[in-house]
């Protein structure tokens, strides 16, 4: 492969603009952008909370899978009509929570984020998926978004959740029950 990036700097985006994978220019504020950059995001903090070490070895290989998906996730968006993501990566992200759901307990409460350093990071990973997820289905609002990318978000931050469990366990930490209106 050769090199993709010669110049970082373009100055193109100093006038509040930026090119989309077709070379079209949007405003930064675009429902496209706003979409393709909470992916993005997300995908930075997946990648700090794998920075973290530690880990179960399960567990860092199935973010690493992710981030690689949520890259072709963001190019998707960032090139309006591709399709990458296919009912199969969806399907891998179910099998993937219920190996993950499986031995924990039954929730009997809602759970606070925190608990241990590593989940209270899944914690935030998981609501910025949320926020991608938010993002994504107002730009399919008002262009057309490959459904598998909603779908894919939604599963994914359910699968954040069940790991942010699994890593509270892994770190001897404890689940904060939420008391509710006590």
């Amino acid at each position: 492969m050769g090199n993709r990036l010669t110049r970082i700097y373009t100055r193109t985006g100093d006038d509040g603009t930026t090119g989309l994978g077709t070379g079209d220019r949007v405003l930064k504020y675009d429902a496209r952008v706003e979409a393709f950059g909470t992916v993005d995001e997300l995908n930075c903090a997946i990648g700090v909370l794998i920075a973290e070490g530690g880990l179960p070895a399960n567990v860092a290989t199935c973010l690493a899978n992710i981030q690689h998906e949520l890259f072709e996730l963001g190019s998707e968006l960032c090139i309006p009509g591709r399709v990458v993501l296919k009912g199969a990566a969806v399907d891998q992200l179910e099998k993937q929570l219920d190996e993950f759901n499986r031995p924990l307990p039954a929730l009997t409460e809602f759970i606070l984020p925190g608990g241990a350093k590593a989940a209270a990071a899944c914690h935030l990973a998981r609501a910025i998926c949320r926020r991608a997820e938010r993002r994504t289905c107002l730009l399919a609002s008002k262009e057309t978004v490959n459904e598998v990318s909603l779908r894919y978000l939604n599963r994914l931050s359910d699968l954040l959740f069940v790991i942010s469990r699994v890593l509270c366990r892994h770190e001897n930490g404890e689940e904060i029950l939420w008391r509710g209106n006590q």
